[in-house]
């Protein structure tokens, strides 16, 4: 690298990415501590609290089999949602009138302020994605004054503490 170079490691903190370089964020050590939405489970893997992440927020969402989430938007956030497993339905507008499904290997793209509903489209299988917003912190804004189509269920996280009754 030259002092030309726009990567050079005189434009960064003096050798920072020496000690906090990659970090690995391991699957059973997701934060739930992060805004939540009726009927679906999101955890935290990257944000600017765990990691000093700038501008992205990433993390999972789960859905149980059959379940239908509560309306929401993020803001000016955009979203990407990766589908890893199970049948992902999408309803979303001023009114939810607009659909679209997607399976594993396929990604949603959500713009910023757009009202949706997330639904685990298949009946026995757990809804099981990625998720990747525009900043480094989770916003969640959720519009229970817009009727769902396909009314929110009742699910129970399933975790070491939340047992289901």
């Amino acid at each position: 690298m030259t002092d030309d170079d726009p990567h050079s490691q005189a434009d960064h903190a003096p050798a920072r990415w020496k000690h906090d370089g990659v970090r690995v964020i391991r699957g059973d050590a997701l934060d739930s501590n992060t805004p939540q939405t009726p009927g679906m489970f999101r955890q935290a893997a990257i944000d600017h609290a765990r990691v000093g992440a700038q501008r992205i927020w990433a993390g999972t969402v789960t859905i149980a089999p059959d379940a239908r989430t509560g309306v929401h938007h993020h803001g000016a956030l955009e979203s990407v949602i990766y589908v890893v497993s199970g049948r992902a339905r999408m309803r979303w507008g001023e009114a939810l009138e607009f659909v679209a499904e997607a399976g594993p290997g396929d990604f949603i793209f959500v713009p910023p302020y757009v009202p949706h509903q997330e639904i685990n489209a298949d009946p026995g299988e757990v809804l099981q994605c990625v998720l990747v917003r525009s900043d480094n912190e989770a916003v969640v804004v959720n519009l229970p004054d817009i009727e769902p189509v396909e009314a929110p269920e009742a699910v129970y996280w399933q975790d070491p503490i939340h047992r289901r009754p």
